[in-house]
């Protein structure tokens, strides 16, 4: 298998400088190389694994963890505050080409995308419509919901370095 590149899960480019997956492993760092990444951005709240910090570590790409947990009935909600520093993040471009993700690349990171699409000014039917093709059968309601209540103004971010996509 020398040679072969391995994205991760639920791999995509959801803007230029930005990728979304699922969690990688050893076997998709040869892929991840390729991508140039400055920054890994970590949705979840448990260790990063010890290969892939290893791995950033060997290659120069920081680490940045925003530890969401995961909307989930009847008690679980994820905090607005925590998705928006998630979005500060992405949105400076001195952390891009920036690899997103969580562990299976759907609802965490399908939420942070979901809240990018509404500050990018999709209408929620396109945005639900991303969030489900990656979600496919787990789709959560919660999840959609958060989006569509979430406030865009909570997110504060240096315009200096933002995409020039969002301006």
């Amino acid at each position: 298998m020398d040679g072969v590149l391995i994205p991760p899960l639920n791999f995509s480019m959801a803007a230029p400088g930005i990728y979304r997956s699922g969690y990688p492993n050893s076997m998709n760092h040869a892929f991840m190389k390729k991508l140039q990444l400055k920054t890994i951005l970590y949705l979840c709240p448990e260790d990063y694994s010890e290969a892939n910090t290893a791995w950033c570590r060997a290659h120069n790409v920081q680490i940045v963890q925003c530890g969401i947990l995961p909307n989930k009935e009847p008690f679980q909600f994820i905090p607005e505050d925590v998705v928006a520093d998630a979005l500060r993040v992405l949105l400076d471009c001195r952390n891009h080409p920036i690899l997103m993700h969580c562990n299976s690349g759907k609802h965490r990171s399908g939420v942070v995308i979901g809240t990018l699409r509404k500050m990018q000014g999709w209408s929620l039917t396109s945005i639900f419509d991303e969030y489900r093709r990656f979600a496919g059968s787990k789709v959560r309601i919660l999840d959609q919901q958060f989006i569509e209540l979430f406030r865009i103004e909570s997110v504060t971010y240096d315009k200096e370095y933002a995409p020039r996509w969002l301006r």
